[in-house]
């Protein structure tokens, strides 16, 4: 091919317009600005190569030269590998590499030489220079787990299982990072747990709420609770009932920490209390309610193994009729209770809890007056002979506080015998006697959901009950009740924060 000054492109065009004939000599001449006299030259010339000129390659590349590798450069691309490996450092650097190097290979390259083959071979090995490889040893029962959480769909075990295998495959942190979506601090620290506990490490833990926070809150409610029982005007306050403005004020005064009135109606809540019943039933107006309680705080906290002490109360008057409760029937045939209904007959169940045992001793009757608390403690006398001193705990009712029931009191005190001590609880308190929490479980057991032929076999039921109560104390002995029987309502024991009374399971009135 001529040599010319015309370029590849404008002889390219010319080559081509031969092969096709698509312009004439003088449209392709104004086309590519190449005078006729040069355009024919290079016509003769494609007409002597003839055929040939289809496909020939007008101007061919010139080919690289191909150096072949030198011993020396082999033998340096043989143990580089190694030596990054080898490194202990977080990122191999080349002077390191080099100091490596020549104690390889004594009469290896110079550093300046080194660098620049170096360079050339990182770049086309595409090796880290990270120190990437941090988990060591993984064992067989863990490969198994690991796997497992690689086919898994929980997204946390999968990064913990993808990091620990990658690492272990010697894959660079980088590359699993951007895997993985996590920072490499995040990695480290997923491998450091592996390499201190294993894979017990890795798995999610479900930690409790905060135990200073529980208890925190428990000790709110537990203060709460005791100041509810108190009337306002014990602290100042001007009202017949609690606001929880006012609790959230007192409380802050007393105990020195601030509590939010909306926190107050949630801990109510909680504990199952309406705040509209509490002036009716969580509220003692008695002014010596402090003292009453202190005093019987102060008994229990001292009584000995040959003293008892026991919570008093009746059961009703009940009547005995079908009475509506929860059991299990079909969706489509639920039961059915009259609304009005003719009663089979009433009766009242008097009964006192003893504290340190849980054992309860009752009896029924048809009435509520002082000949029958007068029975009952005789019973209670006779049943605890061998005690020293029993002490008798009931609500402010006028017949636990007659000048007969005194009169008796004092006779059976001047006999040989267990001495009687009355420790009335404070006016209105029954949410602090501790045998209502019996009566709940009761009502729940035996009392809901019944339908009594007769007023003997509703007593039979209950004079089983509290057998079978009294017998499972006795086998297992638990004193101020830390076992809860059946469904009782709080466990019997005193506590000043109770609320024992559950009038929602109290089954009584003889016209329902």
């Amino acid at each position: 091919m001529s040599t010319s000054r015309i370029s590849k492109f404008k002889i390219r065009s010319i080559r081509n317009n031969y092969l096709t004939n698509s312009l004439s000599r003088v449209a392709l001449s104004k086309k590519i600005a190449v005078s006729l006299p040069v355009i024919d030259k290079y016509i003769k010339e494609f007409i002597a190569l003839g055929a040939i000129s289809l496909n020939i390659n007008l101007f061919p590349k010139k080919l690289k030269k191909v150096y072949l590798p030198t011993q020396r450069l082999l033998e340096m691309h043989g143990v580089l590998p190694e030596l990054i490996a080898s490194l202990s450092v977080n990122k191999a650097s080349v002077p390191a590499l080099y100091d490596s190097y020549r104690q390889a290979c004594p009469n290896g390259y110079a550093y300046e030489t080194f660098r620049k083959r170096f360079a050339v071979w990182h770049k086309a090995s595409n090796i880290c220079l990270f120190a990437h490889k941090k988990v060591i040893v993984i064992t067989d029962e863990d490969k198994i787990l690991l796997n497992k959480w690689l086919a898994g769909n929980d997204l946390l075990l999968w990064r913990h299982a993808t990091v620990i295998t990658d690492s272990y495959n010697g894959v660079h942190l980088k590359s699993v990072a951007e895997k993985v979506q996590l920072s490499y601090p995040t990695m480290l620290s997923y491998i450091a747990k592996y390499q201190e506990g294993g894979l017990s490490n890795l798995k999610r833990k479900y930690g409790g709420a905060n135990e200073h926070w529980v208890k925190s809150r428990e000790e709110k409610k537990v203060n709460l609770m005791k100041l509810i029982h108190q009337s306002p005007h014990l602290h100042g306050i001007n009202r017949t009932s609690w606001t929880l403005a006012d609790l959230s004020s007192v409380y802050y005064d007393i105990y020195g920490v601030n509590v939010a009135p909306t926190s107050i109606a949630l801990y109510f809540r909680q504990e199952g209390i309406a705040f509209r019943k509490a002036k009716v039933i969580l509220t003692s107006p008695d002014p010596k309610y402090k003292e009453k309680l202190e005093h019987i705080k102060s008994i229990l906290s001292k009584l000995k193994a040959n003293e008892k002490f026991f919570s008093v109360d009746e059961y009703g008057p009940f009547s005995i009729k079908m009475k509506p409760g929860w059991s299990y029937t079909k969706l489509d045939h639920p039961k059915t209770v009259k609304q009005f209904q003719k009663s089979k007959g009433w009766s009242i169940c008097t009964a006192a809890l003893e504290l340190s045992t849980n054992q309860v001793t009752h009896f029924y009757s048809r009435k509520k007056n002082t000949d029958e608390m007068i029975k009952l403690i005789d019973l209670l006398v006779i049943e605890y002979a061998a005690d020293r001193k029993l002490y008798i705990s009931w609500d402010s009712a006028s017949w636990h506080s007659s000048t007969k029931l005194k009169t008796h009191i004092k006779n059976i005190n001047q006999q040989c015998g267990p001495r009687v001590e009355l420790t009335p609880l404070p006016s209105t308190a029954q949410f602090l006697n501790v045998i209502e929490s019996v009566f709940s479980g009761l009502a729940r057991a035996v009392m809901h959901n019944s339908d009594y032929r007769s007023v003997e076999e509703c007593q039979s039921a209950i004079t089983t009950y509290f057998a079978e109560r009294n017998a499972h104390f006795r086998k297992h002995p638990k004193k101020a009740g830390n076992k809860i029987w059946g469904d009782e309502r709080v466990k019997s024991v005193f506590n000043e924060a109770n609320n024992c009374k559950d009038l929602n399971n109290t089954l009584k009135g003889i016209k329902n």
